[in-house]
């Protein structure tokens, strides 16, 4: 197993060309997944970056590509098993930032077209229905600074200013599109790189660095979503992102229970050509569905 933290990143720029939004909303279904017998549907809009629509590893694609097995589908299968019928539209991009989801400039929506521009549109076309809005953003504000050989903590201090400044304004303009029975829920973000603890010494200076960026995001972006009155699904919790009690792993030996998960949770511990990878695996988006059904009524 090899891999550096600094360069796994990578892995979420993992398309070329300009416009693959055709793409995620034929993953998606636009038309919606209905549950025979279930309760009348209730609409479930996917917004963020590359999680949100489920990449991994594929066969056809190593370095990740969209699947049908993220937390979002993931999510659908939960509230169908409690009768609760949810029409799925996923309308994340790999790479999405909370910058490029305000101005544009990603790889998958071509301007004048923003993701947050068909959020808003969507919203408002369903301004009369029940629905559910996760949003997913904010790791790609900060993961670039876990790549620096330098520098590291003034590219973190700017990429949580960013978020700041920008995550209201989403989360309040996609309020002021959403009719009065919308539940937003605001994901948490996981750590991939407490895998590099594996490496040794320089390796473990890696994980807490990374560890405490991410707690750093966590914070921040839960307290913004709190001012809006939504919940946050505590990712980094499913993920035992602070569970330091040794554990066995096979072929290592006793190893901290986070890295651990984060090797159980993702593909950062594969092997070529499937990894190192940073995205969950199947594992790893249930537990993040899970995550995410906590915060939900119950009843919607």
């Amino acid at each position: 197993m090899q891999f550096h933290a600094r360069h796994s990143a990578r892995a979420f720029v993992l398309f070329a060309g300009t416009s693959f939004a055709a793409l995620f909303f034929a993953l998606a279904g636009l038309g919606g997944t209905s549950v025979a017998g279930a309760s009348a549907p209730v609409f479930y809009l996917d917004i963020g970056a590359s999680a949100s629509v489920g990449v991994q590893p594929t066969p056809l694609n190593p370095d990740g590509a969209p699947t049908a097995r993220g937390y979002a589908n993931d999510l659908v299968a939960l509230e169908a098993a409690k009768g609760v019928a949810l029409e799925l539209t996923q309308i994340g991009c790999p790479g999405e930032s909370t910058t490029t989801m305000l101005y544009g400039g990603d790889r998958c929506y071509q301007s004048p077209a923003t993701q947050m521009s068909t959020a808003i549109a969507f919203l408002q076309s369903h301004y009369s229905q029940t629905g559910i809005v996760t949003v997913d953003l904010g790791f790609n504000n900060v993961v670039k600074c876990l790549r620096l050989a330098s520098g590291v903590s003034t590219c973190l201090e700017q990429g949580i200013d960013t978020v700041r400044q920008e995550l209201p304004r989403i989360l309040s303009t996609l309020q002021a599109a959403a009719g009065p029975n919308v539940h937003f829920v605001g994901v948490g973000h996981y750590d991939p790189f407490l895998a590099s603890a594996l490496l040794g010494t320089t390796g473990m200076a890696s994980a807490t660095e990374s560890l405490g960026a991410m707690t750093m995001l966590n914070d921040t972006i839960t307290g913004i979503y709190q001012s809006f009155l939504m919940p946050t699904a505590k990712v980094a919790r499913a993920f035992r992102s602070f569970d330091r009690v040794l554990t066995a792993r096979a072929g290592v030996g006793k190893v901290a229970t986070n890295v651990a998960e984060a090797c159980n949770l993702t593909w950062m511990c594969q092997p070529a050509p499937y990894g190192p990878n940073l995205h969950p695996n199947d594992a790893g988006y249930r537990a993040i569905a899970a995550s995410i059904a906590a915060t939900l009524p119950a009843t919607l």
